[in-house]
């Protein structure tokens, strides 16, 4: 991956890119953000593996029509947060992608994809879960974001990552 904090413009608070590594692994889910005509956001589980950010989808809907339009995205998936009332403020550690989104056509890309999403959130139901992914596997279509670039910021009280 690209990880590079160079425009991070708060460079005291510049996230490890193991943090980061770490946080794209174990993260519950992260926002898709695409462009288009007034921008579209939405939350999604998600699987990363190498240069890539694997998550599925309806085989149809307003997600892969902005895609076919202009597939450049980001993706961020936010780590601990710990909000500080009293200091009018919160610690949080998140990580910014930024690349190109397609639609994985290739069977064998597809399925690989889903059986990383079933192994991080389902892994004691991995057989009945690739199961279901092969029942349902005409009804899913599956995005791959391509990983161009990537920084990590965080804000600790007590201390630095």
């Amino acid at each position: 991956m690209n990880y590079d904090n160079t425009t991070v413009r708060r460079q005291d608070r510049l996230l490890s890119e193991e943090r980061a590594a770490a946080i794209l692994r174990d993260g519950e889910y992260g926002f898709l953000a695409l462009g288009g005509e007034g921008g579209y956001g939405i939350p999604v589980n998600f699987a990363a593996e190498e240069e890539h950010i694997y998550m599925h989808c309806a085989p149809e809907g307003e997600k892969l029509r902005r895609i076919a339009s202009d597939n450049r995205a980001s993706f961020c998936v936010v780590g601990r947060t710990a909000p500080k009332p009293q200091q009018f403020t919160t610690e949080y550690e998140s990580v910014m992608l930024f690349g190109r989104i397609s639609m994985v056509a290739d069977d064998t890309e597809r399925m690989h994809a889903l059986s990383l999403i079933i192994n991080k959130y389902s892994p004691e139901y991995t057989e009945a879960g690739l199961k279901y992914a092969e029942k349902s596997f005409h009804r899913t279509a599956v995005l791959r974001l391509d990983i161009e670039r990537a920084s990590g910021k965080c804000k600790s009280l007590a201390h630095r990552r």
